[in-house]
């Protein structure tokens, strides 16, 4: 550890305002972890934790998924990803919604993963 930073997040919904500390340790030292540098690789981190994980979590259900144990948890999770970055490749609004386009057009959802149409 080179240093150790406090984040102080303030955020106001519907007139309330509520404010969270976080902290953090890095082995970045002082010259190339600056406050701004520092604030910049934690705003990234959770652009992909929004990008990515908060889809498979709420599109996908994944923190409502009882599989525990063994390598599953990290097959389920791969699998997740894939068929979030499949999801991109549809034309809709969100990715809900391509979600249920798929669900309600199965042959257009076979054909994103390369199966052949029905004949």
């Amino acid at each position: 550890m080179k240093q150790g930073f406090r984040l102080t997040r303030e955020r106001t919904v519907g007139g309330k305002t509520t404010v969270r500390v976080a902290y953090g340790i890095t082995t970045l030292t002082g010259v190339r972890g600056t406050a701004k540098a520092l604030l910049k690789l934690t705003r990234d981190h959770w652009a992909i934790e929004n990008s990515l994980h908060d889809v498979r979590d709420v599109t996908l259900r994944e923190d409502a998924c009882r599989v525990r144990s063994g390598s599953a948890p990290q097959v389920l999770a791969a699998v997740r990803s894939a068929v979030v970055h499949l999801l991109s490749g549809v034309a809709a609004k969100s990715r809900p919604e391509a979600l249920e386009y798929l669900q309600i057009n199965p042959d257009e959802a076979r054909s994103l993963i390369g199966i052949p149409q029905p004949q």
